[in-house]
């Protein structure tokens, strides 16, 4: 019987293992394996198997060398069946309408900040789920417990997204984002020359979410008066308690009450200047509660329908965002990243314009 990829494997358990939201030391340990054998001989990857010795190597343990020497084997490792065999859950018919029509993703984190994998594993886990395109989002300077991106390596990046660009799937492209900072008096950060060069540009509070209601209005306010600022991201900041989700800076378990603002006065604001208000799908945010997302409906603001993914596995987390636009009735062409890019693109310039 022809051999399996075990790669192919190890990843695939890894993406369904942060799809179900399982803890993140699982996904990791299949994703280190999958590093491992990556680094390895075929010639040397099969002797191990055959004197059962894998599990000797760094980054490798007794479960995924068993899922590793069955698929050397040509056999579906068991693990992987059993993952399979119990995946998934249904959402409503609205709630698929809406992910039916979703072509892409405009809120994403790589290694390069606080995500978990290379730039390229997103992008191609994008390709695979169907997306027509990934807005890598990655967080700005000042928020240094994520690893920021300095004006320097946000460069660095936008140089590495281009040559990607040449090596992917046709019909799919990256573009290129940041989720910035709305710092303490309501300003962007980030050099306004480099976000003019950006395709999409999420805005997010992410310090001082306990601010007076009056001081976090002004604060939100300035920010989506920017001409650079697309997306409103997660706008209440708030945390509600999740099995699982435990990248850098999202604690599984941890909660954290809403931020109190002027949400009519800041929709409004969307609304008026054409910039979309974010249904963040993470488990961990669910932001915003559907109260504002009926609020902000009835305002007449668009929306951008995201994950803030911080793994390849969460870029299915979408469903959850498609329930909620669905409950609170929130129509497909209301949502920004239903439009092909041409569309989306020429949206974003307009801000810029």
């Amino acid at each position: 019987m022809p051999s399996r990829d075990p790669v192919a494997d190890l990843k695939q358990i890894a993406f369904l293992l942060e799809r179900a939201n399982e803890s993140t030391y699982r996904v990791r340990s299949f994703r280190s394996a999958a590093k491992a054998v990556a680094a390895l001989p075929p010639e040397e990857l099969r002797a191990r198997a055959d004197a059962g010795t894998l599990a000797k190597l760094p980054g490798i343990g007794d479960v995924t060398a068993r899922c590793i020497a069955e698929s050397l084997a040509g056999e579906e490792p068991v693990y992987l069946r059993r993952m399979l065999a119990t995946e998934g859950t249904d959402i409503s018919e609205a709630a698929a309408a809406i992910r039916e029509a979703l072509r892409g993703d405009c809120h994403t984190h790589s290694e390069w900040s606080d995500g978990g994998s290379p730039i390229e594993e997103m992008a191609l886990a994008a390709a695979q789920i169907g997306h027509e395109y990934l807005v890598i989002t990655d967080h700005s300077p000042r928020l240094k417990v994520a690893r920021g991106l300095s004006a320097e390596r946000l460069e660095q990046q936008l140089d590495l997204i281009r040559a990607i660009n040449s090596e992917l799937p046709d019909g799919f492209r990256l573009l290129t984002g940041i989720e910035v900072d709305i710092l303490a008096d309501g300003s962007l950060d980030q050099s306004d020359e480099l976000l003019a060069r950006l395709d999409v540009v999420v805005g997010s509070v992410h310090s001082g979410l306990r601010d007076d209601p009056a001081v976090m209005t002004r604060r939100m306010l300035r920010a989506v008066e920017s001409p650079h600022l697309d997306v409103l991201g997660h706008c209440t900041g708030r945390k509600v308690p999740a099995k699982g989700v435990g990248d850098r800076g999202h604690e599984a378990g941890r909660s954290r009450p809403e931020s109190t603002f002027d949400a009519a006065a800041v929709f409004a604001a969307c609304r008026e200047r054409g910039k979309a208000v974010e249904i963040n799908s993470r488990p961990d945010r669910l932001d915003p509660p559907k109260r504002l997302l009926r609020q902000a409906l009835e305002a007449g603001c668009d929306f951008a329908l995201d994950t803030d993914a911080h793994a390849p596995g969460q870029l299915a987390w979408l469903d959850n965002g498609c329930e909620r636009a669905a409950l609170c009735g929130v129509p497909v062409d209301r949502i920004v990243n239903t439009w092909p890019a041409g569309r989306l693109l020429d949206w974003t310039a307009a801000h810029d314009a």
